[in-house]
């Protein structure tokens, strides 16, 4: 099935923030993959105006959505004040680059249901999910459209609730993903319970309680991590920062050039950027923050100042510099020699 929805075993993922531009999903629609759009962080009609300068071009490509989550738009009183002691503790971050922090917010849902309003008015062949499912009666009404449904999991909790809300395909979404973690559920692990060391052994336990296509995300980068997920089950790789360093790439230049730096060595999951989990290379304004309260998207938008002011300061510190574990291996070429490396065809 996902073979005849996909057509390629590669497909490039979303990343919201400007990285996932037209151009880009044309460059991998052109090399033989999927290439995704996000409409994170997007308006409805910037998100309608991707759509429609992909498919002038003639290109496949899926729509990627966030899913709000109701308990952080309304958090509760303690969580609120953490979140304003945040908001404190940014205040030298901020002044270094004459920036300002702004009140807290609450009310930004990504204008989720205007975006899936006007995706079920004018249907793309794919939509995904990450950061939580859809109502039921939302699936079914994107199927009802012709839409393909992919939701994004991170465990087999995540996987069987999704199955059950009607979705055609998982995403499958290793914590070595870089980036932000797509997990909506707490974690309720028995005890001697081990967490899956790889993505290919988070595929197989996921192939043990679900029976629909799965496509695996997380630390693939060469051809030997894409075998290994297909040998595991999988029948398309999700990639992410194999491609950040593509020429075709918008992401920032001291992005790019901080994933071919020895100035950075490592990563980590942190919250410090959005109040989200996610991925990133370690760099000061992790380590200093260390203590982050969850609270997405509040956090983005009390950060937000200070990351665009490092961007034009060139101060790469500061910056959300998200990365997967396997960033090394990131290539600065052409999106088609990226895919004629990862032998897909």
């Amino acid at each position: 099935m996902t073979r005849a929805i996909f057509g390629t075993r590669i497909i490039a993922a979303p990343m919201a923030g400007g990285t996932s531009t037209p151009r880009f999903v044309q460059a991998v629609h052109r090399a033989g993959g999927l290439g995704f759009l996000a409409a994170g962080y997007k308006t409805v009609e910037a998100m309608e105006a991707d759509i429609r300068e992909v498919r002038s071009a003639g290109a496949r490509f899926g729509m990627n959505l966030f899913v709000p989550d109701p308990d952080q738009l309304n958090p509760p009183a303690a969580l609120r004040e953490q979140l304003e002691d945040y908001r404190r503790s940014l205040e030298p971050d901020a002044r270094r680059y004459g920036a300002e922090i702004p009140a807290l917010r609450f009310d930004d849902d990504d204008a989720w249901q205007a975006k899936v309003d006007a995706l079920l008015a004018d249907p793309v062949e794919i939509v995904s999910f990450t950061f939580g499912l859809p109502e039921q009666a939302q699936v079914r009404a994107f199927k009802r459209a012709g839409t393909t449904v992919i939701a994004t999991i991170t465990t087999t909790a995540e996987a069987m609730l999704a199955v059950e809300r009607g979705a055609d395909v998982l995403a499958v979404q290793h914590g070595s993903a870089g980036g932000h973690s797509a997990a909506f559920l707490a974690a309720g692990n028995p005890a001697g319970f081990r967490a899956p060391l790889t993505t290919a052994e988070l595929l197989a336990a996921v192939r043990t309680v679900v029976g629909v296509p799965l496509v695996a995300a997380g630390g693939i980068m060469d051809s030997a991590g894409l075998d290994s997920v297909l040998d595991a089950g999988a029948a398309a790789a999700q990639l992410g920062t194999a491609f950040l360093r593509s020429d075709e790439s918008s992401a920032r230049t001291l992005h790019k050039d901080a994933l071919a730096s020895e100035r950075f060595t490592e990563t980590r999951l942190t919250r410090a950027f959005t109040g989200r989990q996610a991925r990133a290379l370690v760099n000061s304004f992790v380590k200093d923050h260390e203590d982050a309260p969850e609270g997405y998207p509040a956090v983005h938008h009390l950060t937000a100042p200070i990351r665009a002011a490092a961007a034009a300061a060139g101060d790469p510190e500061r910056l959300n510099l998200w990365a997967g574990t396997g960033y090394r291996q990131a290539q600065a070429a052409p999106v088609a020699e990226i895919m004629a490396g990862l032998s897909a065809f």
